[in-house]
């Protein structure tokens, strides 16, 4: 009997001998694969190109979220310390005719650069800048398209048409559809974001919107296709002021890669290409 128990004592250190021995080899592989990764990652990083200097940027305030990340990736990947200033076109038009200075201008559509032409020197179309018809959520209101915006009961805000181009565009559809003089409009904002916040608050019942600022707490796009025709593209553009070449070639090359591609389309934007 002495011997048996002696016999399963054996066994039983044998088994936990060979459990331990497996844990030690997974932590082992686990251990591994993790330096491994950091290895793999730190040689990206070493491989990625560093650039001294900064880039000054301008660009629409309503393109704030998607464009900073962009911002912060080419940073991190590069070293080149990113400026960027936020403000609607016409208050960005007005800055580079003063100051003269800047790399790019990032605008809300290919229209903005106009007034800053002669300082623009190469421009890349990024991705499509979507408007939409967005309403408080829910619709009490039962707004199915612009023409709904002509209604007694139904009050609207839009961004304001000589700084925007969010606002442009909704005095023109207002124009197309022929109720420019029968819409209340309660309000003007100078950035494309303000207009979803004031709908989500209840404020105003209607607002045409870039399709990335529906996003906002309170509002829902109506589904309607009345603003299709009015789809804008979002250019960068390089301005002569521009004396860090190698910084500004590597940024535009970066605008092109799957990784700024993928931060446009989490937002909701759509690739021009």
């Amino acid at each position: 009997m002495k011997k048996r128990n002696v016999a399963l004592v054996l066994a039983a250190t044998m088994m936990l001998s060979l459990a331990g021995c497996a844990g030690s080899s997974e932590k082992v592989e686990d251990t591994k694969k993790a330096q491994t990764e950091t290895e793999n990652k730190t040689e990206e990083k070493e491989d990625a190109v560093q650039i001294d200097g900064a880039l000054s940027i301008y660009c629409g305030a309503g393109m704030q979220q998607p464009f900073q990340e962009i911002a912060d990736a080419f940073q991190e990947e590069t070293g080149c310390e990113m400026n960027v200033t936020y403000a609607n076109a016409a208050q960005i038009q007005t800055q580079i005719q003063e100051s003269q200075e800047g790399d790019f201008f990032i605008a809300g559509s290919k229209e903005e650069l106009k007034p800053v032409e002669e300082f623009v020197t190469s421009s890349e179309d990024l991705v499509k800048h979507i408007p939409v018809l967005v309403v408080k959520e829910g619709n009490e209101k039962n707004i199915q398209g612009l023409n709904d915006l002509a209604r007694e009961d139904v009050v609207t805000v839009i961004g304001d048409p000589e700084s925007t181009p969010i606002g442009k565009i909704a005095k023109k559809a207002f124009e197309d559809f022929q109720i420019g003089e029968k819409v209340t409009i309660a309000a003007t904002t100078t950035t494309a974001p303000q207009l979803a916040t004031v709908v989500g608050l209840g404020e105003a019942d209607a607002a045409i919107i870039w399709k990335e600022n529906a996003k906002a707490d309170g509002v829902e796009i109506c589904n309607t296709t009345d603003l299709d025709n009015y789809v804008k593209v979002i250019p960068a553009a390089r301005l002569s002021f521009n004396e860090n070449a190698d910084a500004a070639d590597t940024f535009s090359e970066f605008l092109e890669t799957e990784a700024a591609h993928k931060i446009w389309e989490s937002y909701g934007y759509e690739l021009v290409k």
